[in-house]
C-alpha cells in the first residue's frame, strides 16, 4: 500500500511554519506528524506537499494510493481503522477528509463515488499554528508513552534532585547533572546525547530532542519541547522549537513555537498575555488580516531562518516569518513579513543574496550545508510573500 501523507486544508493556518516544510514533517511532542503515523501504520510514508517543495520531497504514486492527513495525531484505534478501508473508502471527521483509499493520484475531496466513514472517537487536531503549542503538552504525553514502552532509562546522576522518577526517561548518552527535574504533572523525556547543564530546573512535560543542549541555570516549564540541535537558555514555558536553533540566553519565551535555524539574541522578551487580559488577535495568512480568537494566551510566532538581535522585545502574538532579520529598540509590529529587515523604526526587505549568505553561515555552524534545493525553496517563499513587504 502506497502512503502518501497530504497537506491538508490546515496547510495555509500552519503558516509561517509550512512554509519550508509538509505538514508531515512538523513537530509536536516529541518527534514529526510523519513519524507518528508511521510507528502507528508499521511502515514508510511518502507526502504530497506543494509544487516548490517537491525537489525536496517528492510524491511517489502508485495505482492505489492511500492519502492520510496527518494534521490529525495517530493512535492505534486510528491507525487500525485506517488499515480497513478498500478502495474508495474514506474516513471522515466531521465532514473532512482523514483518510482516503483511491487510484487517483490527488487528494481526495467529499464526492458521491466515496464511501465515507465517520470516526467515532475523538481526536486532537492540528488546526492553526497556535495549536502547536496548545496541544503540546498532551501529545508529548503521547509519545512519551510510546517512545519510552518497553524500554528501560539510561542511568541518572546522583547529583540531581529528581521528583516522581518514574516518568524520567534518558536516552543513550543523554547528560544531566546538578539540576532540578519535576515530572510530577507530566513526563520528562531527555533524548540521545542531549545535555541539561547544572543549575538547570525542568518541570514537565518536557522533551529535548536528540543533541539539544540546556544551559546552566535555565527554567523550563510545562509543554515545552527542544528540538534537535537546540540550545536553550533563560525561561521557557508551553514553548516548542522546532530544531536547530540557539535561544542561548537569559529572557523569556511562553506560548510560542519557533522554526528551525532561528536565533533568539541574548535578554531578548516576548510577552504572550495582553496588559488588559484581553482576547487576542493573530495574523492569518490566509485572510491576510488579523483575526479574532479565543486565546489569551499566545506568545512569539517565529518561521524558519529569522533571527533578533539583543534585547529585542515582542507583543503579544507576534507573527514573524521566514528568514527575517530584526534589531533595534522598541516593539516592532506584530506581523513582520518573510524577508523583513529592520524593526520598530522600519522593515525593508532582506536581499536574498545576504539572507543566504547568513543561513550558510549558521548551518555551517552545525556542519550542514544550505543546499541548492534549500535555496530554491526560499526563493519561492520570497516571491511568494513579496505582497507583504513594504519597503
Amino acid at each position: 500500500m502506497n502512503i502518501l501523507l497530504f497537506d491538508g486544508p490546515e496547510r495555509d493556518q500552519l503558516l509561517p511554519f509550512t512554509f519550508i516544510r509538509p505538514v508531515a514533517h512538523l513537530r509536536i511532542g516529541i518527534d514529526r506528524l510523519q513519524d507518528k503515523w508511521e510507528a502507528f501504520l508499521g511502515v514508510k510514508c511518502g507526502q504530497y506537499t506543494q509544487d516548490y517543495l517537491q525537489p525536496k520531497f517528492p510524491t511517489e504514486t502508485a495505482k492505489e494510493n492511500l492519502f492520510i492527513n496527518p494534521a490529525y495525531i495517530p493512535n492505534q484505534a486510528l491507525a487500525d481503522k485506517v488499515k480497513t478501508l478498500t478502495l474508495n473508502d474514506a474516513l471522515t471527521v466531521d465532514g473532512n477528509i482523514l483518510a482516503c483509499l483511491t487510484e487517483s493520484t490527488l487528494p481526495p475531496e467529499v464526492n458521491s463515488s466515496i464511501n465515507c466513514i465517520e470516526v467515532e472517537f475523538s481526536l486532537i487536531h492540528i488546526k492553526t499554528a497556535a495549536d502547536l503549542f496548545l496541544n503540546n503538552a498532551a501529545v508529548l504525553a503521547l509519545d512519551f508513552k510510546r517512545l519510552t514502552k518497553g524500554k528501560k532509562s539510561a542511568p541518572i546522576s546522583s547529583s540531581n534532585q529528581l521528583i516522581a522518577p518514574e516518568n524520567i526517561f534518558l536516552e543513550e548518552g543523554a547528560k544531566v547533572e546538578c539540576a532540578i527535574l519535576n515530572a510530577t504533572e507530566g513526563p520528562i523525556y531527555i533524548g540521545k546525547n542531549a545535555e541539561v547543564m547544572e543549575g538547570s530546573m525542568l518541570r514537565g512535560s518536557i522533551a529535548l530532542c536528540e543533541q539539544a543542549v540546556v544551559k546552566m541555570g535555565t527554567k523550563i516549564y510545562n509543554g515545552t519541547t527542544l528540538g534537535p540541535y537546540t540550545k536553550a537558555a533563560g525561561e521557557l514555558n508551553n514553548v516548542l522549537i522546532l530544531g536547530y536553533s540557539n535561544k542561548g540566553h537569559d529572557g523569556f519565551l511562553g506560548n510560542a513555537v519557533i522554526g528551525e535555524w532561528c536565533n533568539i539574541g541574548a535578554a531578548s522578551d516576548a510577552s504572550n498575555l495582553k496588559n488588559n487580559y484581553g482576547k487576542i488577535r493573530v495574523w492569518n495568512y490566509q485572510t491576510e488580516n488579523f483575526a479574532k480568537t479565543d486565546l489569551q494566551f499566545c506568545g512569539l510566532l517565529m518561521g524558519d531562518y529569522s533571527r533578533c538581535s539583543i534585547h529585542s522585545i515582542f507583543n503579544t502574538a507576534t507573527v514573524v516569518g521566514v528568514c527575517a532579520n530584526l534589531f533595534g529598540t522598541g516593539f516592532p509590529r506584530t506581523f513582520l513579513p518573510s524577508f523583513s529587515y529592520g524593526g520598530a523604526q522600519g522593515l525593508k526587505t532582506y536581499a536574498f543574496e545576504k539572507a543566504m549568505e547568513s543561513n550558510a553561515a549558521m548551518m555551517q555552524r552545525r556542519k550542514i550545508a544550505l543546499t541548492q534545493i534549500d535555496r530554491d525553496i526560499l526563493e519561492n517563499i520570497y516571491d511568494l510573500t513579496a505582497k507583504w513587504r513594504k519597503d
